[in-house]
C-alpha cells in the first residue's frame, strides 16, 4: 500500500497529491465524496464534491453539500453508484482523524477508505484509491468537538479539488 502526503500550507501540495492520484484515474473513474454538512469536521468530502461540481469537473461526482453521502445513506448510495457505474474505478474523498502533528495534511493513497472508523462506526470500505484530509486529532471526537475551523476544511477542500484537476490534466490534456 502506497501513499503520498502534503500539508495544505505548502503551495505545491496539490502537485504531489495530483501526481500520485493521476496513476489511479482514467476515463472510467468516478469521485465519491463522503461526509455531512451537519458537522464542520465531516464536511470536507461534500465540500470537495461541491467545488468539483461547480467547477465542472469532467468525471462523475457523487457527494456534495446538497446531496451528501453519509453514515445514514452510504449503503444505498454506494449500491446506486455501483448499478450506474458497474465497472468504474472509484476515488474516495473523506475527512479523517489523525495525530495532532498531522492536522492539515492531505494523504493520497492507493487503497480504499474506511469511513467512520475514527469515531467507531462500522461502514463499508469505499474506493480503489482515496484522498483524505486530516481535520483533527484522533484524541478528540469529531462529532462533539467544535474547535475545528471551517477555514481549515475549506483550505483542505481547495487543495484536494486542485489536485483532482491536476490529475485530470496530466492524464487527458494531450489526448
Amino acid at each position: 500500500m502506497n501513499k503520498v502526503k502534503a500539508h495544505f500550507k505548502d503551495p505545491f501540495s496539490y502537485l504531489s497529491i495530483g501526481d500520485f492520484i493521476s496513476n489511479h484515474m482514467d476515463l472510467n473513474t468516478i469521485i465519491v465524496c463522503i461526509g455531512t454538512d451537519r458537522c464542520i469536521g465531516d464536511s470536507l468530502g461534500p465540500l470537495v464534491g461541491t467545488f468539483l461540481t461547480e467547477e465542472l469537473f469532467p468525471l462523475p461526482i457523487y457527494g456534495t453539500i446538497s446531496e451528501p453521502i453519509h453514515a445514514l445513506n452510504i449503503d444505498r448510495k454506494l449500491n446506486d453508484i455501483k448499478l450506474t457505474h458497474p465497472n468504474s474505478n472509484i476515488i474516495a474523498i473523506d475527512a479523517c482523524l489523525g495525530d495532532h502533528d498531522n492536522i492539515g495534511e492531505v494523504h493520497a493513497r492507493d487503497y480504499s477508505i474506511h469511513p467512520g472508523k475514527g469515531v467507531g462506526k462500522t461502514l463499508p470500505y469505499v474506493g480503489d484509491a482515496s484522498i483524505i484530509g486530516i481535520v483533527d486529532s484522533s484524541e478528540n471526537n469529531i462529532f462533539i468537538n467544535n474547535k475545528i475551523r471551517l477555514d481549515l476544511i475549506f483550505k483542505l477542500a481547495k487543495v484536494i479539488t486542485k489536485s483532482l484537476f491536476h490529475s485530470y490534466q496530466l492524464n487527458f490534456s494531450n489526448k
